[in-house]
């Protein structure tokens, strides 16, 4: 009879039936964070006050750039995946992981077949639900539990297995590139090394790819071979507007969006100049104020002060999950919630960056703040997942856990 239930039950549906995918009953509600929880629930409250203070400007001035019932409207429609990603069975992915991430690549494939052009890139795939999908956004989360999977009995101890974990991040890395979007695909090149490293790979040998790495990225941008135009230009005015006085001649030129960002940061001071009440959305000279831009906004409505807050919410926040994974045994889910981790970290080091001028300006999103459907998606799906993969306490007998 129990065979017979077995049979019954492996037939049911397929390995993507409901009861095979999801369970929010094997979830220990005792052992999840819900401190991390809470830390977000108030990032995303800060960030719609703010996106409803742009939303505000641009009425009483008449512009239509921000619209934040179009923004609370898509943040209600994908706050349930978090709830779905929290109740993701551990083995489930763990055995489903490559099927995952050849669903990212073939959406990636799809992208210049039926993807909309906008801006001169192809990236977005429109749906009928008013909601355009940014598959770049979720080949994120594919290389993610990729790695998690090749890296679960594969602890990088010879040459050859750097192959199969290498190859896994370079294929998604170069169809995004070739959209073109070389932001979003630099984004998972920390996630990539963090999580070799998470999984046992020496600093050292790190260390000489990414000074490999950069050597030859700089070759590259010396010969100017397989860059855009405008991704010279951008790299050239990060280059000479380091100087001040640089950057301020070339404000109504190539350095319009980065003199922008800096002189509204600069005019927060301490205290901030108050919701709504900025340059940035007065004026509403901001390029992507509510999105790529969004940081320089809170620095200047918020000051030096409100813009350390949200720095150190993301920083503890970040630092809870990598703390949670450390806790987990099993090596899969230690693995795929370290990288979860790295995710928040590269989108919140990098958009933080550009904005104050530290690296080349690139379009991405600041998690839990900006606007963009397939952001969102992506956001509460990776939060849901690192919640339930910490709490979802399987029995394995894997000893090893993350260096100190």
């Amino acid at each position: 009879m129990g065979m017979s239930r077995h049979v019954e039950e492996g037939s049911s549906a397929g390995m993507f039936s409901p009861r095979r995918v999801l369970s929010l009953r094997l979830v220990r509600w005792f052992e999840l964070d819900w401190h991390v929880l809470a830390i977000a629930g108030l990032l995303l409250g800060i960030g719609l006050a703010f996106v409803r203070a742009m939303s505000a400007a641009d009425e009483l001035f008449d512009r239509d750039d921000v619209d934040f019932g179009r923004h609370l409207a898509k943040v209600l429609l994908t706050l349930p995946v978090l709830v779905a990603a929290l109740a993701v069975r551990p083995r489930w992915l763990r055995r489903n992981a490559y099927t995952i991430y050849g669903a990212c690549i073939v959406l990636l494939l799809l992208v210049p077949i039926v993807g909309d052009d906008r801006n001169g890139a192809r990236r977005w795939i429109p749906l009928p639900v008013n909601f355009d999908l940014q598959p770049s956004e979720l080949a994120k989360l594919g290389v993610i539990v990729a790695l998690a999977r090749v890296l679960y009995r594969n602890r990088l101890q010879r040459l050859g297995d750097w192959g199969p974990p290498l190859l896994i991040a370079l294929a998604p890395i170069a169809l995004v590139a070739l959209q073109p979007d070389l932001g979003t695909a630099m984004t998972m090149v920390p996630v990539t090394l963090g999580m070799l490293y998470l999984a046992g790979a020496r600093a050292g040998v790190l260390a000489r790819f990414v000074g490999a790495a950069a050597v030859l990225a700089v070759l590259v941008w010396y010969l100017q071979i397989g860059f855009h135009d405008y991704q010279l230009q951008r790299i050239d005015t990060w280059i000479h507007g380091i100087e001040a006085h640089e950057l301020i001649e070339r404000r109504n030129g190539p350095a319009f969006h980065s003199y922008h960002a800096r002189v509204a940061i600069g005019n927060g001071s301490v205290l901030g100049k108050g919701l709504g009440n900025g340059v940035g959305n007065v004026a509403g000279h901001l390029p992507e104020r509510d999105c790529d831009s969004i940081f320089a906004v809170v620095a200047e409505e918020a000051g030096w002060l409100g813009a350390s807050l949200v720095l150190a919410l993301y920083a503890l926040m970040i630092a809870l999950i990598m703390g949670s994974a450390s806790a987990i045994r099993d090596r899969f889910s230690r693995l795929a919630v370290g990288g979860l981790a790295l995710y928040f970290a590269a989108h919140f080091f990098i958009n933080v960056a550009v904005n104050l001028g530290m690296i080349p300006m690139t379009g991405l999103t600041l998690p839990l703040f900006s606007t963009g459907g397939s952001s969102l998606l992506v956001t509460f799906a990776a939060l849901g997942l690192a919640l339930g993969l910490a709490s979802h306490r399987e029995p394995s007998l894997d000893r090893d856990s993350f260096r100190t």
